[in-house]
């Protein structure tokens, strides 16, 4: 069986911060994977200091694109963008952008998925869970259009003129950026005697931010250097001496070996906890 998986994500880079690893793991052993970006990330900040410059701001659609590309060559998958505008991250009481994605009628934003679903018809496709991972608008709706069109594609009534049902056998949520992974990077990197900058960011957690059952661990760690490879080329969004960038990696590899997924709906028997999202399938 020639095995396909679909990851759907809100921006670019988003790919690479996010799966990562895992992606390129599964591409290394043949599997056709494809990487569904929504939307261009025009709207995006630029994060990265060294590239805050006018001419940036000035072509940062085109540059985007551009650094999606290398990222994508570096994972080793494909990669197609649905075509919509990014939302932005709106301030408090402020509306969404006229005719963005996270303001589109599901049904609309939902169709460039479901004929995308007919065409590459993968047996597993992975995005964010109901809180977009964060609250990004773009993230939430990237969510919601994920899974209808993993509900949809396989139902001939539905989207007609979008290609010939595929019915995707397994829905997963990322359980990237968890409390508890920042916890063990934080507690590997004091007991070995690392300044670590997780405290931070763990005395900031809220009590109200939602925690994702985690049902597979898939062990990606050789493939840590590749994922960081295809962070490393959205320089725009990427400061390589803070964030996610800061940790040691030889840490994260010995307390944290895997990327972690929610099996969120499934068509196949396969046992929890898993090791691999194609269980049940192959």
């Amino acid at each position: 069986m020639n095995l396909r998986l679909l990851s759907v994500h809100a921006h670019p880079d988003d790919e690479s911060s996010k799966g990562a690893a895992t992606l390129a793991k599964y591409a290394d052993e043949g599997v056709d994977v494809m990487v569904a970006t929504c939307t261009g990330g025009e709207r995006g900040d630029v994060l990265n200091p060294a590239m805050d410059r006018p001419d940036v701001r000035a072509n940062l659609a085109a540059i985007r694109r551009a650094e999606m590309a290398a990222a994508r060559e570096i994972l080793g998958v494909r990669q197609r963008f649905l075509g919509f505008v990014d939302s932005g991250l709106p301030a408090d009481g402020e509306g969404l952008p006229e005719g963005c994605f996270a303001g589109l009628p599901l049904d609309v934003a939902a169709r460039p998925l479901v004929e995308l679903i007919r065409e590459f018809r993968p047996h597993v496709v992975v995005t964010y869970d109901e809180s977009g991972g964060y609250p990004h608008p773009d993230h939430i709706k990237t969510h919601e259009v994920a899974a209808e069109a993993f509900d949809a594609s396989g139902d001939p009534g539905r989207y007609p003129g979008t290609g010939r049902p595929w019915r995707s056998l397994k829905l997963y949520y990322q359980g990237a950026f968890s409390r508890e992974w920042f916890q063990a990077l934080h507690d590997g990197m004091t007991e070995r005697g690392i300044a670590s900058g997780m405290g931070e960011v763990l005395a900031d957690w809220p009590d109200t931010a939602p925690s994702l059952e985690i049902t597979t661990r898939v062990r990606c760690a050789d493939y840590f250097a590749v994922r960081d490879r295809a962070l490393f080329a959205h320089a725009t969004q990427i400061d390589l001496h803070a964030g996610f960038m800061a940790h040691p990696r030889d840490v994260e590899r010995a307390v944290w070996p895997t990327e972690d997924y929610h099996l969120a709906r499934s068509h196949v028997a396969a046992p929890l906890p898993e090791d691999d999202l194609f269980a049940g399938i192959r």
